[in-house]
């Protein structure tokens, strides 16, 4: 079946652990990054590990506001970039591995989404499925592009 749905899970897929378009997909440009590179602050910038831990913040609250929960209003707040509690290397081989479960569980959840609901208004927003699922996408590959530059200033 050749939906709507099915072409927005196929870019999330591809965005988090596919064959872009573009060049990485997260989980290549995360296989070789330690705990500690992870960890380094550069640039005044956010750490890999705290865009890690964003990306994945933000495709899980897509995907549960697929199943009819509210959207939170997180911009600016301290819970929009989440830091790392331990940063062990077991820490960051978990939060990469959810990481790329959380985008499987989202590119599912669009994949028996109706094309006919991406027209709804997500809840907590006045933004509608469609504008949200690829917000993802791109909001995923945006902070993708961070990580490769961060990884090569190290």
């Amino acid at each position: 079946m050749n939906t709507e749905c099915h072409r927005i899970a196929d870019q999330i897929r591809r965005a988090f652990a596919g064959d872009p378009w573009h060049g990485d997909s997260l989980k290549k440009l995360l296989a070789e990054v330690s705990a500690e590179q992870a960890s380094r602050r550069l640039l005044a910038s956010h750490t890999i590990w705290e865009l890690v831990l964003h990306i994945d913040l933000w495709a899980r609250i897509a995907c549960e506001a697929m199943s009819g929960t509210a959207m939170p209003k997180l911009y600016g707040t301290e819970k929009d970039w989440p830091a790392p509690a331990d940063t062990s290397a077991q820490a960051w081989t978990e939060a990469t591995g959810e990481l790329l479960r959380t985008g499987e569980r989202l590119a599912q959840a669009a994949e028996v989404f109706t094309d006919a609901r991406l027209k709804d208004v997500v809840p907590g927003r006045e933004y509608d499925f469609y504008y949200l699922l690829h917000g993802v996408v791109q909001h995923s590959l945006y902070h993708g592009g961070q990580i490769a530059l961060l990884k090569r200033a190290m």
